[in-house]
């Protein structure tokens, strides 16, 4: 009887370390993460500029082969501008003439929107997924001034403001812009559209597997007017005082010349 109690501790003792070993030697799966990098970090629009196209670059860390194979991953890349308030008004006709009749403001609207995606929005995720991220241009969260109004109105108003941004080509979505290079490596094409606004851009990249979302990066851009145009946009802001003065000369300048050219004798 003490024999085997022996021999059943020396196994034990053998087995502990065996077992430590094992588990030290078995790799863990870290969660998924996902990086972007942007073909350029600063876009020069000119008075010719005609739109372009911006590439972004990715990558899926730590990413599960197996689930990489059956094509489980899915990235949705968005090109954001920058945020300001904007009203948005309806028109009705009083005495023959359309006037202004009522208004909805919104605040921190993106002035434009692009997305790209691996495949259709509906085979990725729900729309519930879609709702809570603000994600896309059908979900993006369009928050009104006075949330306390009528919500039919609201909606209304939404409804119309996105079709406007539509219409205009300031929000887009391309499917099928975001493609794998790799298992792990993809590239989004985004379009800037020829009247994207100036100012500081934000790239975001979402990873989903298997519909789920796992992981959010981002990364900045900076579109900004260039040649004669930017001086004097810079010029007007910078020193606002001498520009109007400068201008107020120019406008006197150019009527009395007009007047000497003009003139008849």
């Amino acid at each position: 009887m003490r024999a085997a109690i022996v021999l059943l501790a020396v196994m034990l003792g053998l087995c502990a370390p065996l077992a430590a070993l094992a588990q030290q030697e078995a790799p863990s799966q870290l969660p998924e993460n996902i990086q972007i990098g942007l073909s350029t970090n600063r876009v020069t629009i000119t008075s010719d500029f005609s739109g372009a196209d911006l590439t972004i670059f990715g990558a899926i860390d730590n990413a599960d082969p197996q689930i990489s194979r059956q094509g489980g991953y899915d990235v949705i890349v968005v090109l954001e501008g920058p945020a300001q308030p904007l009203v948005l008004w309806r028109r009705s006709r009083f005495l023959g003439v359309w006037v202004n009749a009522q208004s909805q403001t919104f605040v921190n609207v993106p002035l434009s929107y692009s997305v790209a995606t691996t495949r259709a929005p509906q085979d990725i995720t729900n729309p519930d997924s879609y709702k809570r991220l603000s994600l896309g241009t059908a979900y993006i969260y369009l928050e009104p001034q006075e949330r306390g109004g009528n919500p039919a109105t609201i909606s209304e108003f939404t409804a119309a403001l996105r079709d406007r941004k539509l219409a205009a080509g300031l929000y887009s979505e391309n499917v099928g812009g975001v493609q794998f290079l790799s298992q792990t490596l993809f590239r989004a094409t985004l379009r800037l559209p020829p009247n994207v606004p100036v100012g500081t851009h934000k790239a975001r990249a979402f990873l989903f597997r298997n519909g789920e979302f796992m992981k959010e990066t981002s990364s900045s851009l900076a579109i900004v007017k260039a040649g004669f145009e930017q001086t004097v946009f810079r010029v007007a802001h910078e020193n606002s005082f001498f520009y109007g003065l400068f201008a107020v000369a120019l406008a006197m300048l150019t009527g009395w010349m007009g007047r000497l050219i003009f003139r008849k004798d």
